[in-house]
């Protein structure tokens, strides 16, 4: 959410952040509702004086006449309080929904687009595998490996259901470990947080109104998260932190669920986009500088990229357009995977920052020599899985049907070299 005074201040910037993110809001609606709202506040506090300073009097009243008049008083007072009180309840719905919908401002460097066929590539990393056979896909190499039973897993969960098992189930524990000692080498917190959370913090970091769809809601009106950002930047709401003790950098490992409304008959086969997955999440507030939520940004989508170098598997690096950037953010990168089979890369995370957009919504800030602003805060992706399996098994795939385990797994899976067919 935008500070209102900057809004009011910036109206045609915030009209030009809309038009680039293509989402539609009423800045003028907006900037008219305020007026209402100020002026009925004005005018609630107003009348609650009014009512506070008649109280004292009916107390120290001289005569029953006069007490009785006071009374008369209060009761009228009392009914045009109740009226307005009422009223300003309703203007802050309203004002509230339409600054839900105001974007926040892209970065000057995010391409201008319409949607993801404008992002850029910035960059590719890694020799992708040749193979003197044709690849098989991570389906049909699991399937054969005795690493997955989708099947059962449809039975049990049903459409994008799955079930890891045997070393297909090791495997990922391994990328788990791994990727917690490679980044908490970084100087991260680590953390297990919540999968359930309250409805307002999906607001505060943006999931709602606009992924309403994809989210799973439980019979009590909790959510399920579909990524630990949401209760790592809930870990501080309402707090108010030293600047010394800025940034604080979080490394979240947590289940998560998506429905995946948004995409019907796209990858329907395999385990690419499935309801339930693992991950783990880089996340840190900083100072309310640019330049620093900037370095932090770059350092976070280094780390990712770092960390699948160490796999040996192929990425690019994307730099998303205004377009096909999400309400809340500044700019976003997305890295993604060589998938033999194919013959593309896919996503396999994002690094994300935001500015105070979230942080004012967590009402999070921070004493700043006595003056109290609001934390920036960003996001990215560490190693999600069981997505990350299907880059590793394709591009480490022997003719034999076999799959090598890349070399920094090993000792997490007592210096086994690979997964072999069995005989």
């Amino acid at each position: 959410m935008l500070n209102i005074s900057f809004i009011r201040e910036n109206v045609d910037i915030i009209k030009e952040a809309a038009r680039k993110k293509g989402i539609e809001c009423d800045i003028a609606g907006l900037v008219k509702k305020d007026d209402e709202r100020k002026y009925l506040l004005a005018s609630v506090e107003k009348k609650r004086a009014e009512q506070n300073a008649t109280n004292a009097a009916i107390s120290s009243a001289k005569t029953p006449e006069e007490k009785t008049s006071l009374i008369k008083e209060m009761k009228v007072l009392k009914e045009g309080l109740q009226k307005e009180e009422e009223k300003l309840k309703e203007i802050m719905k309203e004002w509230r929904e339409l600054m839900l919908s105001v974007p926040n401002i892209p970065d000057m460097s995010v391409p201008v687009g319409k949607s993801d066929a404008d992002n850029k590539t910035l960059k590719e990393w890694g020799s992708k595998p040749s193979f003197s056979f044709k690849p098989k896909d991570h389906i049909e190499l699991m399937k054969a490996l005795d690493l997955i039973d989708i099947e059962r897993g449809a039975k049990v969960h049903g459409f994008r259901g799955y079930f890891l098992k045997n070393e297909g189930a090791l495997l990922s524990f391994a990328l788990w470990n791994y990727a917690r000692d490679f980044f908490m080498e970084k100087g991260f917190e680590f953390f297990i947080p919540p999968s359930i959370v309250n409805k307002e913090y999906l607001y505060g970091t943006g999931h709602l109104p606009n992924d309403a769809n994809d989210l799973y809601v439980t019979q009590d009106g909790e959510y399920l998260s579909g990524t630990g950002e949401i209760p790592m930047m809930a870990y501080h709401a309402d707090e108010i932190l030293k600047k010394s003790e800025l940034p604080k950098k979080y490394l979240a490992f947590s289940p998560c669920y998506r429905r995946e409304a948004g995409s019907y008959g796209k990858d329907t086969k395999g385990i690419l986009r499935v309801h339930e997955f693992f991950k783990l999440e880089q996340l840190a507030l900083c100072e309310a500088n640019h330049e620093t939520t900037v370095s932090l940004h770059e350092e976070f989508q280094r780390n990712i990229e770092e960390f699948f170098e160490t796999l040996e598997l192929p990425y690019r690096q994307v730099v998303i357009s205004s377009g096909d950037l999400k309400s809340s953010q500044v700019k976003c990168y997305d890295t993604e995977l060589w998938i033999p089979s194919q013959e593309t890369y896919r996503e396999i995370g994002s690094a994300s920052y935001y500015h105070d957009f979230q942080s004012r919504r967590f009402n999070i800030r921070y004493d700043d020599g006595g003056v109290k602003k609001c934390v920036h805060s960003l996001n990215a992706t560490a190693l999600p899985t069981p997505r990350s399996l299907i880059a590793l098994v394709e591009n480490f795939q022997e003719e034999d049907g076999s799959v090598t385990i890349p070399e920094v797994l090993r000792p997490y899976l007592k210096g086994k070299e690979k997964i072999s067919p069995q005989k």
